[in-house]
């Protein structure tokens, strides 16, 4: 299970380094695609084919799943790690994601999330705010 939160920098080639502990639970072969609240998503290749493969059995008819679809597989980057254990950040997700040079990989069960360290802050300060609201509503579904 990927858990954690570990702060990084993008160099000037858009090489990131992967903790050891994300490292050790991805595969060789990882990908990166656009995710959602302005993230990247990082999936190990076992997990991208769970996901591909939920995708694919949504119907074609519907807008919702044809939009999603496009977003999520479109965007998507099959990248490998290099000997030093870095991967590169290809240009149109770095946008997306508005990355800058410091970042926050943070791990999220089944995936590793790419942010802005900034936007990081951002997003982890509201949704603090909102944390009690958000664990009633999850009690009131069962979840805790």
């Amino acid at each position: 299970m990927l858990l954690g939160e570990f702060t990084h920098t993008l160099d000037d080639k858009n090489r990131l380094t992967l903790p050891a502990k994300f490292k050790s639970e991805l595969s060789k072969t990882i990908v990166i695609t656009r995710g959602l609240d302005s993230s990247l998503f990082v999936y190990s290749q076992e997990e991208w084919e769970k996901i591909t493969d939920k995708l694919a059995n949504l119907p074609m008819t519907d807008g919702d799943s044809r939009g999603f679809s496009r977003f999520f597989l479109a965007g998507a980057t099959e990248t490998q790690l290099d000997k030093a254990g870095r991967v590169v950040v290809p240009e149109h997700l770095k946008q997306f994601a508005k990355l800058k040079k410091d970042v926050v990989l943070a791990g999220v069960q089944s995936r590793v999330e790419l942010w802005d360290a900034k936007l990081w802050r951002s997003y982890t300060q509201r949704i603090e705010k909102d944390a009690d609201l958000m664990a009633g509503k999850l009690g009131e579904i069962g979840v805790l």
